[in-house]
């Protein structure tokens, strides 16, 4: 007989088909200056057509990766961009009508994921001025969840908790086996991480991608962090060789490039700086304080500006709905400096 899963065909799903090769893609947290063209294409020399033509091995770069964490390859499980392993972690840590709690708003995926498997996604929300209570997350960990989803940091929002903060809810989720999951896409935008109690202790994972600092997007390429025993249980759910030649030998190039990583850094953080001193100067709120992304709070209508921008500038940003004291409001990724300098000159123009 003819079957669809009830749950798939009620889930509400946006999918990105919209053309944006022509566009200033400020929209979706890419770099938009990308990787320098001469290391690009230093790497590509080493592409041979049996690269191509042979399915990808993945044991030398994980040791790669390994070597780079200071850990081993039993705590490491490389996947398909780091949204697939939180997949994976939501599949094989839950049951049916299991409870996961997370911060809301995120990144959606937690969401759809949740909904997909028919789990109990409980929300968590920011308060008004947009900073998140722990005690509204401890509040939440209760004897039956199964997962508590954190960000660090947080997209859209760009809140980061302490060590402090953090201690204090990993032991509340220890005392209640509850398993915990760290995105970490935004990591070297905001160096503090809590890779160290994926990689020291049990039932913390952290996921990680290439495609944010690392500029690697088009590539798809990521990885879990955990206990041994829990990344064994998340490398059974993947499908078989779910990575790609070309990920794994631009990831290596990146991480044995030291001088490429200091490059990318410092051009995120002048175009930042460029961006949040123009905003100060022309008294616009804004908040952000990690990621490479910002709410600003616009004069006037956001989808109108929005849609201008996309029109008459042809550069793409996005509006938020009712964020806090914000109100509607827009997210902007940041990139170096000369690509804010295109874009507060937008704003400047539209916004008025």
């Amino acid at each position: 007989m003819y079957y669809v899963d009830p749950k798939v065909e009620k889930l509400y799903r946006i999918f990105d088909q919209n053309e944006r090769k022509d566009y200033l893609r400020l929209d979706l947290n890419e770099n938009p200056g990308g990787l320098p063209e001469d290391f690009v294409m230093s790497v590509l020399e080493g592409i041979t057509p049996q690269i191509i033509s042979q399915y990808p091995e993945t044991l030398h770069f994980t040791e790669v990766l390994a070597d780079y964490l200071s850990t081993d390859i039993n705590h490491l499980c490389l996947v398909n961009g780091s949204a697939e392993g939180i997949r994976y972690i939501i599949q094989a840590f839950t049951s049916p009508n299991g409870r996961i709690i997370g911060v809301v708003p995120s990144y959606f995926m937690f969401q759809v994921y949740s909904e997909m498997y028919g789990r109990d996604f409980v929300k968590i929300p920011y308060n008004e001025d947009l900073t998140m209570d722990i005690n509204n997350i401890i509040s939440e960990m209760t004897e039956e969840t199964q997962l508590l989803i954190l960000l660090n940091p947080n997209n859209p929002m760009g809140n980061v908790y302490t060590d402090e903060e953090f201690e204090r809810i990993l032991h509340e989720a220890q005392e209640k086996h509850i398993n915990v999951l760290v995105d970490e896409a935004y990591h070297y935008f905001y160096p503090k991480t809590f890779i160290k109690y994926a990689l020291e202790g049990e039932h913390v994972f952290v996921t990680r991608t290439f495609s944010k600092l690392f500029s690697m997007a088009g590539c798809r390429l990521g990885y879990v962090a955990g206990w041994p025993e829990g990344v064994k249980m998340v490398q059974k759910m993947c499908t078989p060789h779910n990575t790609n030649a070309f990920a794994l030998r631009f990831a290596e190039a990146v991480i044995k490039s030291p001088e490429i990583q200091t490059q990318l850094i410092n051009n995120f953080n002048e175009g930042r700086r460029f961006l949040i001193d123009w905003l100060d100067k022309n008294n616009y709120s804004h908040k952000g304080e990690a990621g490479n992304f910002i709410f600003i709070k616009p004069r006037t209508d956001a989808q109108k500006i929005v849609d201008r921008m996309k029109s008459e500038k042809k550069i793409l940003i996005k509006t938020y709905p009712n964020v806090g004291d914000f109100g509607n409001c827009l997210r902007v990724s940041i990139g170096e400096r000369k690509y804010m300098e295109l874009f507060v000159s937008a704003l400047a123009d539209i916004d008025r």
